[in-house]
């Protein structure tokens, strides 16, 4: 009798097997802002490689659906998260275009258990259960501080902005005028603000310094206008300039000799630690230790460039 129990219980065990013990799979949708900006490309690469080494490494399967429109726009990011819904999506990464356009579509999510990480581009307000970022006012304040340091305390600064929806640009613009107060000695013009496109962002300096021919020092707020060859057409050195973030065709402008420093967000962590933060939450069941994980800033002159640019073999490879 017994070794007939025992043939049961084996043939038990192999009917219900497969079913029982089938691998775990996750699908987290990516929105970034914008197609064809090697920011966003890079932090996709982060998440892609995210999801295959945490998958190997926890035994499950993650598949990142990408969902980025080509333009920004805050309308179809809000449309896309409700697409992903429909879907059964398991968690959401997004760099937030508008807050306030983008803050239901995210609270929804989180209402039919849907958890959002937000990264570059946040919606404070909203249920997002983190944020990753730097902090982008002190980014603000050290973008002129730098610029201050390079013209040595004197000089007539303007800066640059992108998107004025844009929580985090908002921020930086507020750390810039806020630093620019503690200098006397320079006058600050204004931020101007643009579409987000590089030629906008050329087009607008170039007004900009037609009109103020005693401009020394630029605050680009972002890089938008170094994504584009020939952007700043002053002799090297002779305007100073300092830029947020380190994307390839920045470095090309502080070989030249025409931005003096840039500070480089963890564009690649932003995608691997969003992923990271999923898998902790809805596989893990670890609690998150704070809504918010800032990265620091990363400096890069000419005494750096090249080290640096080794990061965009692993960032964008060919």
């Amino acid at each position: 009798m017994q070794p007939l129990l025992r043939l049961f219980a084996c043939l038990a065990v192999f009917a219900v097997g497969p079913a029982a013990f089938a691998q775990k799979s996750y699908t987290f949708g990516m929105i970034a802002k914008s197609q064809g900006n090697p920011f966003f490309e890079a932090s996709k690469v982060g998440a892609l490689d995210a999801a295959r080494e945490l998958g190997a490494k926890h035994g499950i399967k993650i598949k990142i659906d990408w969902r980025t429109p080509n333009e920004e726009d805050a309308q179809k990011q809000a449309q896309t998260i409700e697409q992903l819904l429909l879907t059964g999506v398991d968690g959401l990464i997004v760099s937030c275009s508008d807050a306030n356009k983008l803050t239901d579509a995210i609270n929804k999510a989180s209402e039919q258990g849907v958890p959002t990480v937000t990264y570059s581009g946040d919606a404070p307000n909203s249920k997002r259960f983190v944020a990753l970022g730097i902090d982008d006012f002190k980014c603000g304040e050290e973008t002129f501080e730098q610029l201050a340091r390079l013209l040595k305390g004197k000089g007539v600064v303007a800066a640059i902005d992108g998107n004025p929806n844009a929580a985090n640009l908002q921020q930086r613009a507020a750390g810039f005028r806020a630093a620019a107060k503690k200098h006397p000695g320079i006058k600050l013009l204004d931020i101007y603000y643009h579409k987000e496109t590089p030629a906008d962002a050329v087009a607008k300096i170039e007004q900009v310094m037609q009109a103020n021919p005693d401009i020394t020092g630029w605050g680009l707020l972002g890089g938008w206008p170094l994504f584009t060859d020939n952007a700043l057409k002053w002799p090297p050195g002779t305007v100073k300039c300092v830029s947020v973030d380190a994307l390839p065709q920045q470095l090309g402008y502080v070989r030249s000799g025409h931005v003096q420093q840039l500070l480089s967000q963890d564009v690649y962590g932003y995608g691997y630690k969003s992923v990271e933060h999923l898998v902790n939450k809805l596989h893990l069941k670890k609690p998150t230790k704070a809504s918010v994980d800032n990265s620091p800033l990363t400096a890069v002159g000419k005494d750096n460039v090249e080290v640096f640019a080794k990061n965009w073999e692993k960032w964008l490879p060919k």
